[in-house]
């Protein structure tokens, strides 16, 4: 039977997170590195495919022989959690990551302290070694303490892998939290943490032994 499961749960910005959007038409003397936002709440947002891409990139350095191949060519288990798009080799993604708008629990935890904005400008320098010349720039982070509620998809098309793939979903974020999401995190941008991951069958039908399993799966992030 069809079934798919959804997992949901909340991913927590302990370090201000960069993640670009345009500058393409930005005034003099605005931010030169803005965040990405969603147009209509314009909120600053984490496109599924950033997070996507990440825990995919994390997983093939884990378990790629060669951590230089293209993703088409990624270890099996990670091809069959994340697809690919190689000719003749065409492999559908099991997982179904979705845009995180920052939500209004979070933008209303930020005004009780007082704050009117879930961004903040941190002014850097690069510094010329020979010159000493710098080269100040601003960049745009969402700040710290920001909540997004993920939302995950996973197309539940063999029963007998359910388990596997979860687990491998789970280490990748387990990596992320020692890693960073967004740009720049050799300086401290971008640390998160999960929590309150939980799954349910939003298509069809699952025995219970496996949803409890791969749920105490979920609960060791």
């Amino acid at each position: 039977m069809y079934s798919k499961l959804e997992i949901t749960g909340t991913l927590e910005i302990l370090t201000g997170m960069h993640i670009g959007g345009s500058s393409a038409f930005a005034a003099i003397g605005a931010v030169d590195s803005p965040v990405i936002r969603d147009t209509l709440s314009d909120r600053p947002m984490i496109p599924g495919s950033s997070l996507k891409g990440k825990l995919r990139t994390l997983l093939a350095l884990r378990y790629n022989e060669n951590p230089l191949v293209p993703a088409d060519d990624d270890d099996p288990r990670i091809l069959r959690l994340f697809g690919s798009a190689k000719k003749n080799r065409v492999k559908r993604s099991r997982l179904l990551f979705r845009d995180m708008i920052l939500p209004d629990a979070s933008v209303e935890e930020l005004r009780e302290i007082g704050l009117h904005t879930a961004t903040e400008v941190k002014f850097e320098n690069a510094i010329n070694r020979l010159t000493a010349v710098a080269n100040p720039r601003q960049i745009e982070r969402v700040i710290r303490g920001c909540r997004f509620n993920v939302n995950i998809l996973y197309d539940a098309s063999n029963e007998e892998e359910m388990a596997e793939d979860i687990a491998l979903l789970a280490e990748g974020m387990r990596l992320l939290e020692y890693d960073y999401l967004g740009g720049h995190g050799s300086r401290g941008y971008g640390k998160v943490k999960f929590s309150d991951l939980k799954l349910c069958v939003a298509v069809g039908e699952l025995p219970p032994a496996i949803l409890t399993e791969c749920q105490a799966l979920l609960d060791e992030v």
